[in-house]
């Protein structure tokens, strides 16, 4: 026999490092639910505008997906810097805090889990005014704006690296539990075929498969150095890049140039667990996504992090951190040249050099699967509350 509905409320956005690892939280609750006969009802509050629905819509329950609705709120950006936005988004902030506070007072989820992005502060907030029992978790090295505003009130802070712990205060350290990032469930699946099929090469194919990522949202430098070396790159490589959308867009003629040894997509999605797993090494920036489902696949990586002109560097120490532990090539800045490209990637046509980096990738990941142990100490925390009202 069924118990009674539970909803837990997740929230995130703004890029796919936002959203994808909350969706693998999403799977592996519905998992386990399904296991425990636990009758479990998600729901996302994003940004109404953006990614975050269309991204989450493709993992409805009613596309075959994990997550039962969609609850879509203005979002306004918080900077670090000047900008006549941080004005005009205090009303978009203001208004999302209104929109989700009655949406988070009608459903009445049992908790709510915040995958981070400037949308999830308003719901965080929303839901500490409610006493709805909330937890945060931080993909980078380093805490981002929006996990330093949501720690305060969290239950629990969910952080990918232990070093991560010494960024809060001491009264929030004890708050901390180390869990890794959560990648979806289907990259532990092994699909290096079906990758192959997907994009073509040939099982006869003696070169080794070079995957190019820029995030969701493509990377300008990244996609300058591949385009510049494409000829280079081709003699050594099958080379499959991942460009994003606006260089696609500029660049048609890049983009119908598909041939055997070069395979350019805009976006790749559902098929992606496939394609990394058919790649022999991963060219990419160090945003925490892409990073930890390279790890997860144990794929060697060349990273060319976001720097501190473009961020608040949290790719960089993300970088530094994988290249330290001997898991990763890095090009931080100025050093992500061409010439330099084509020196770190020599290295990683040497399958024992690659071999090397994944190894080490194992040690870092380890066994447990973060989403697994995230969606545990949801459904225990659920648990225990339900036993203490009884």
């Amino acid at each position: 026999m069924k118990t009674s509905k539970t909803r837990i409320a997740f929230t995130g956005g703004g890029t796919g490092g936002h959203i994808y690892p909350g969706i693998a939280v999403c799977d592996e609750i519905k998992k386990i639910a399904l296991e425990k006969n636990l009758d479990i009802e998600l729901f996302w509050i994003g940004n109404s505008s953006g990614m975050d629905r269309r991204i989450v819509e493709k993992n409805l329950v009613s596309s075959g997906g994990s997550i039962d609705r969609f609850y879509g709120i203005p979002s306004g950006k918080l900077r670090r810097y000047f900008s006549l936005k941080n004005f005009t988004d205090l009303f978009k902030i203001a208004a999302g805090f209104i929109k989700v506070f009655f949406i988070l007072k009608k459903l009445k989820p049992s908790v709510l889990f915040s995958k981070g992005g400037f949308v999830s502060v308003p719901p965080c907030r929303a839901a500490s005014i409610l006493k709805i029992p909330y937890f945060t978790h931080e993909c980078d090295f380093t805490p981002g704006l929006a996990t330093r505003l949501n720690s305060a009130g969290a239950k629990n802070i969910f952080v990918s690296y232990s070093e991560t712990e010494k960024w809060f205060k001491d009264s929030l350290k004890e708050k901390c539990i180390l869990t890794g990032n959560p990648v979806r469930p289907v990259f532990y699946s092994d699909l290096k075929k079906e990758g192959k099929k997907f994009l073509g090469i040939n099982e006869n194919n003696k070169k080794p498969v070079l995957l190019v990522l820029g995030g969701s949202l493509g990377a300008k430098q990244i996609n300058t150095l591949v385009t510049e070396n494409l000829e280079w790159l081709k003699e050594r490589f099958v080379v499959v890049h991942q460009t994003g959308k606006a260089f696609a867009e500029e660049n048609p003629a890049v983009m119908n140039s598909s041939d055997q040894d070069y395979k350019p997509y805009d976006f790749i999605y559902s098929e992606m667990p496939s394609v990394i797993q058919a790649a022999d090494a991963v060219l990419s920036r160090a945003g925490a996504n892409s990073l930890w489902e390279s790890a997860v696949t144990e794929r060697p990586m060349l990273l060319i992090p976001l720097c501190t002109e473009g961020s608040r560097g949290d790719q960089v120490d993300n970088a530094r951190y994988f290249m330290e532990k001997g898991a990763a090539f890095v090009l931080e800045g100025k050093e992500a040249c061409s010439e330099n490209l084509r020196g770190k990637l020599t290295l990683l046509l040497d399958e024992k050099k690659r071999e090397e980096l994944s190894c080490a990738l194992r040690k870092l990941t380890g066994d447990e699967k973060p989403a697994s142990k995230i969606a545990s100490l949801i459904l225990k925390s659920i648990t225990e509350t339900l036993r203490g009202d009884e």
